[in-house]
Parts: structure tokens; C-alpha cells; sequence
């Protein structure tokens, strides 16, 4: 389960990170700490998200 955690974590980390740039974009945030702030903060959240999605798949 946690190489599959690992592996969606790929795919749900860029996209909520790419989200979260979008919405710091949109809500002024044009310097360099902000946009990389907002990068981390969804990298960061896309951890536990990963891994309640891989637990519902593998289970079933």
C-alpha cells in the first residue's frame, strides 16, 4: 500500500500544489515566498490526502 500511496502521491501532490500556486495567483500573491509557500503548503497536504485515497483502493 505504500508504494501505491507513493505513487499517487505523484499525481495528487502536483495537481493540489499547481492548485494551490493558481489561488495564491489569484489572490495577489506574486512574489517568489508566496507562490513557493503555496507549492509547499499543497505538496504538503497532498500527503495524508494520498494516502486516504490508496487505503480506499486497496481495500477496496
Amino acid at each position: 500500500m505504500f508504494r501505491l500511496a507513493l505513487i499517487l502521491h505523484i499525481f495528487i501532490g502536483s495537481t493540489l500544489a499547481g492548485s494551490a500556486v493558481i489561488a495564491a495567483l489569484v489572490l495577489g500573491q506574486s512574489s517568489l515566498w508566496g507562490i513557493l509557500f503555496a507549492a509547499l503548503v499543497g505538496f504538503l497536504v497532498a500527503i495524508p490526502v494520498s494516502a486516504w485515497v490508496a487505503r480506499k483502493l486497496y481495500v477496496g
